[in-house]
């Protein structure tokens, strides 16, 4: 008896190593959309292939520069959300992780609609993945959260779509234009795209994060759970606190934090676990 129990307790961790999660990185759908395959990561949590339950699911988007690898590779979500689920920190869910560095560069519609990236992640992608994996489809079992690029994604599309989300996690993010004046700048340096003054100030009104939450409806207030998180040495810092300083005017509750760090994967990995947390909270709750 000795013996064995001796043998079940070396073979412990052996069996708690193996109870690891799987990333596929390399994936793709075709789209009408933006005419033609996109990539996409997925991460599956180690139960996924025991069970039959479904998952509430996490989309992480990457920032400028990189692609669906981005989180995989230099943000280590497969080891940080494993360890995360086995700590009991967050719980078991699947996390998307798109391609948003093709084409065109961003998760916005362009200026004339042309590129539609945004319109592709609604009605392409999100259906298909939810289709194909056993995603729960509910606002309550559904987030999003990125960094820099993905982190002005996650403001976007949570502020566009809050019946689809319950929380939302902006790291380090782009906050779109912070003016109307802005907006041609910006959209200089956003793939170069020139429009008339109608099209730039529509556009303006559509991606700047301050212009959304200055036009949110009082019942939308308490829609989204929001988790915004940015280094004090972060070259976007400006626009994150004016984000938070509209967000207090409003009465919108969230949860700003700033912590001691630039704008790079040292900090978005220490940020990770607890964009889990607070998203699998959210999750909890209903």
């Amino acid at each position: 008896m000795k013996n064995l129990l001796l043998a079940s307790i070396l073979f412990l961790p052996t069996m708690l190593l193996a109870q690891s999660g799987k990333v596929y990185d390399n994936l793709s759908l075709p789209s009408k959309i933006l005419k033609g395959d996109r990539k996409f990561a997925i991460y599956l949590p180690p139960d996924y292939e025991s069970s039959q339950r479904s998952y509430p699911v996490l989309y992480l988007l990457h920032g400028g520069g990189d692609d669906q690898t981005g989180w995989v590779q230099f943000g280590e979500v497969l080891n940080i959300t494993d360890k995360a689920i086995a700590e009991g920190k967050a719980t078991s869910m699947i996390i998307v992780m798109p391609d948003a560095n093709t084409g065109q560069r961003g998760y916005a519609n362009d200026l004339k609609n042309e590129w539609r990236y945004e319109d592709f992640f609604f009605q392409e992608l999100m259906p298909y993945v939810e289709k194909t994996y056993r995603i729960k489809k509910d606002k309550h079992y559904r987030a999003v959260a990125g960094l820099s690029m993905g982190g002005e994604g996650s403001f976007t599309y949570a502020l566009h779509h809050p019946e689809l989300f319950m929380s939302a996690c902006p790291l380090s993010a782009g906050t779109g234009p912070l003016s109307l004046e802005d907006t041609k700048a910006y959209l200089e340096r956003r793939n170069n795209q020139k429009g008339t003054d109608a099209e730039i100030e529509a556009f303006y009104k559509r991606q700047s994060v301050l212009e959304l939450i200055k036009a949110m409806p009082d019942d939308q207030k308490k829609a989204v759970r929001w988790y915004i998180d940015c280094g004090d040495d972060d070259f976007l810092f400006e626009g994150n606190s004016l984000v938070h300083i509209a967000l207090r005017k409003k009465e919108i509750p969230h949860e700003f934090r700033i912590h001691d760090g630039g704008h790079n994967w040292t900090y978005w990995r220490t940020a990770l676990p607890t964009v889990l947390a607070f998203v699998s909270d959210g999750f909890h709750q209903y």
